[in-house]
């Protein structure tokens, strides 16, 4: 007798598909040459480097913390414009707060652009119009950070409950007072929590920037690495992973607090018991919450930001003369990029285009290898016990932090110029982001369903395959394919500094003053985009 149902025609598609992209994954891996016996011919220039970089020779402390409050006011800056501006875009985008169907469109078209164009082009596009200095890395990193946090604000408002809402607009409130008064104090810990994770993406991505003259760690890490000065730009290397490793942790345990009293914020939506209100001396009831120790602390908190965002905004030294000049020359500056062109290169641009897909497709599939384990013992409905859990997230954590342009540089020097240097900082990148949500997902699980899998005698594989996995399979495919998609646009942005790919040659067109090329090269991977988006888009309606 048959138990199990026969495959349904759109599950074996995407199982095709997904076939399909391993394959690729595969065949990426043997034509860019990875494997164990390049490896072990690195051998030699990996013990040569090390002798090349020790003793490390660290700056002048002085120096070092006049490089780093500039990053982290530059980071600080920029993460706080994407706030205000994605703000009014997410309620735009989201469902439930938009006044139309085209105000919808037209944000959502606005968060895709946004996501689409890399910092470091908008960097060069800064750049040109205000000069060097913090401005420019503030404005490329804010608006591009709008293409994240627009997407993730549209989806904290669309999960708000209607209800207080509901109640705000029976009353008369108007539409605002609907948003600040029910939909906002909702969506808050979310907010907070995704502006703090896009500050830790932000204070990685501002290395890279470096490269094309953005003040800060970066421009003084590549300078010494431009001059072959490996003991100082291998010692501000790890000075910038161990900063982004302590940033990760320090804004990682505040997601954590805020998330975890998401559902007292919650609680005042359903409570049924009605709270005391006192009189006050004139016999009006009291209407505004009383000063309590909560109360006083999130003011201290919000005071202090207030504090910080103001250093942050002298210490920037922002030069508002050049701001202007920069605003009047802008039609100027966006005129250099249009219309796109070739360069009589075309030829090369694709071909170079299909290495960065490869580069992306061989770390997705090298870096699933360990984060998929990793992320699975990770979760605390799989781990075999708490202390190994605990252990996993704390090395995910760890792995997170290290920016992607430090792992590449290592590897270029070890393995060489080239896709496999990409290839392998990628993949390491991989396990720590793909490991995270493979986590999240696998405890997001019921687990009253692998309770009653376990209760029929089951041992810990199985209830792990049929009843856990089972249940995270479409969000883990999901997590898959956006993993791939951040490997893209991390892949052009690592060729850069010689990491394989069309990267290098969107480098070199900027410093050569081809902005059209610049502009073609971006389109071109805003196509792989958003073909890629699609093929995703069409897998998750198929697990509906």
């Amino acid at each position: 007798m048959r138990t199990v149902p026969p495959p349904r025609p759109a599950a074996i598609r995407v199982a095709l598909v997904l076939v399909a992209f391993l394959v690729a994954g595969i065949w990426s891996i043997v034509d860019l040459r990875i494997n164990l016996a390049s490896m072990a011919d690195s051998a030699r220039n990996a013990s040569d480097f090390l002798s090349r970089v020790f003793p490390l020779d660290f700056p002048p402390v002085g120096e070092i913390v006049a490089m780093t409050a500039l990053t982290l006011a530059i980071v600080l800056l920029a993460t706080v414009l994407s706030v205000v501006l994605s703000t009014p875009i997410a309620l735009l985008a989201a469902r439930n707060t938009t006044p139309g169907s085209p105000a919808r469109w037209g944000a959502r078209a606005l968060i895709v652009i946004a996501r689409a164009i890399p910092e470091l082009v908008l960097a060069v596009v800064f750049l040109r119009m205000f000069g060097l200095g913090a401005l420019a890395g503030i404005l490329a990193l804010g608006i591009h950070s709008v293409g994240m946090i627009g997407k993730m604000y549209a989806d904290a408002i669309e999960d708000t409950d209607e209800g207080p809402r509901d109640a705000l607009r029976a009353a008369g409130g108007t539409w605002w007072q609907q948003i600040s008064g029910a939909v906002l104090p909702q969506a808050m810990p979310a907010f907070v929590a995704t502006a703090l994770h896009r500050f830790d993406i932000n204070l990685r991505a501002s290395v890279i920037l470096g490269y094309v003259g953005v003040a800060g760690i970066g421009m003084e890490l590549a300078g010494s690495l431009r001059t072959l000065n490996y003991q100082r730009g291998m010692a501000l290397a790890l000075f910038v992973v161990v900063l982004c490793i302590l940033v990760e942790l320090v804004s990682g345990a505040i997601r954590s607090s805020l998330l975890g009293r998401r559902r007292t914020l919650f609680a005042w939506v359903r409570a049924a018991r009605p709270a005391p209100s006192p009189r006050l001396r004139s016999g009006c009831y009291r209407v505004s919450p009383p000063w309590t120790p909560a109360r006083i602390r999130t003011t201290t908190f919000v005071a202090g930001f207030l504090v910080v965002l103001a250093a942050a905004f002298v210490y920037a030294r922002i030069d508002f003369t050049r701001v202007a000049d920069g605003i009047v020359s802008s039609p100027d500056t966006l005129a250099l990029f249009f219309p796109p062109g070739t360069g009589g290169i075309w030829g090369e641009l694709v071909r170079e285009l299909i290495v960065t897909v490869q580069i992306a497709l061989a770390a997705t599939v090298l870096g699933a290898i360990l984060a998929l384990p990793v992320g699975a013992l990770a979760a605390r409905n799989v781990s075999p016990s708490p202390a190994i859990a605990t252990a996993c997230r704390v090395f995910i954590v760890c792995v997170r932090g290290l920016p992607e342009l430090i792992v590449a540089i290592l590897f270029i020097v070890i393995t060489g110029l080239g896709a496999t240097a990409g290839a392998f900082a990628l993949a390491i990148g991989v396990i720590g982001l793909l490991g995270k949500l493979v986590a999240d997902s696998l405890e997001e699980t019921d687990v009253r369903v692998q309770d009653a899998v376990r209760a029929s005698g089951a041992s810990r594989l199985q209830v792990f395959v049929a009843a856990t996995m089972r249940q995270a399979a479409p969000a883990v495919v999901a997590h898959l394919f956006y993993q791939l998609d951040v490997n893209i646009r991390a892949a052009t942005l690592l060729g850069v500094v010689g990491a394989g790919g069309i990267g290098f040659y969107l480098m070199n067109a900027a410093r050569v003053l081809q902005f059209d090329v610049v502009t073609t090269i971006v389109l071109m991977v805003f196509a792989v985009v958003m073909m890629l988006e699609a093929i995703a888009l069409w897998i998750r309606k198929s697990f509906v």
